[in-house]
């Protein structure tokens, strides 16, 4: 007959604590991997800074980002598309000290679990208006912007100061290059767009390659949570590019 010594229930507790907290490393590493690789591929969350897409998107919605569909599908007339900065749309941010060691690190996980989202203040939000290939003018007689010589009624989506009908103050009239798009805030007397970037070097246009993908959700503030409209019924008289 045998029996355990004293040490040993100790021994035994100490293995199954040791077991409990191994799986549960195990568990958080997958959460984080399956988090990192949904971030990277498939949705992202980024949180609006200014007022530009309002009455759409008001300042501090949080908002998620497909990135994974329109590999496939590509872009529509009136998506909303949150792209990295080509060059010269944003102010430069003077720089920061630099945080402690830690809240990097608690930063670093959870950017990387979509928690939050602090690289969202290198990027912007507009509405697409024109894709490669399209003439966009601005604008007619009743002041709507004509595409492929075909008007658009944006009076549903856009914030015009009362008894301003004028989709643009500001005139233009470009063909958006292959590979680019021509991006509109919806506000757009506070807006900083296309129409204010055509004497970069870009002319205004996003390339493809900035976009990270198609907003499709606001999640926060909960009153506020719901699909994001890309109002895409407004495009449908427009003909492709010749």
């Amino acid at each position: 007959m045998t029996t355990d010594s004293p040490s040993a229930p100790t021994s035994r507790r100490r293995r199954g604590f040791l077991i409990f907290l191994r799986d549960v490393l195990i568990i958080i590493l997958i959460a984080a991997l399956v988090s990192f690789v949904v971030k990277t591929f498939v949705v992202r969350s980024f949180y609006i800074p200014s007022a530009s897409m309002e009455r759409t998107l008001l300042i501090k919605d949080r908002i998620l980002v497909d990135e994974l569909t329109p590999r496939w599908t590509g872009y529509e007339r009136g998506d909303v598309v949150v792209f990295k900065d080509p060059g010269g749309w944003l102010d430069p941010v003077p720089q920061k000290p630099a945080a402690p060691p830690l809240v990097q690190a608690v930063d670093w996980v959870l950017n990387v679990v979509g928690i939050s989202a602090t690289d969202a203040q290198d990027h912007l939000v507009k509405r697409v208006i024109g894709l490669p290939g399209d003439h966009v003018v601005c604008c007619n007689a009743l002041g709507q912007i004509t595409i492929n010589g075909a008007p658009i009624d944006e009076l549903s989506y856009l914030n015009l100061p009362e008894g301003d009908t004028a989709a643009s103050n500001e005139p233009f009239d470009v063909v958006v290059p292959e590979g680019s798009l021509w991006l509109l805030g919806d506000n757009r007397d506070r807006s900083r767009d296309a129409r204010a970037h055509q004497d970069l070097p870009s002319g205004g246009f996003v390339p493809l390659d900035n976009v990270v993908g198609k907003a499709f959700l606001t999640t926060w503030p909960l009153n506020r949570m719901g699909t994001i409209d890309g109002h895409h019924d407004t495009f449908n008289g427009v003909p492709d590019p010749e």
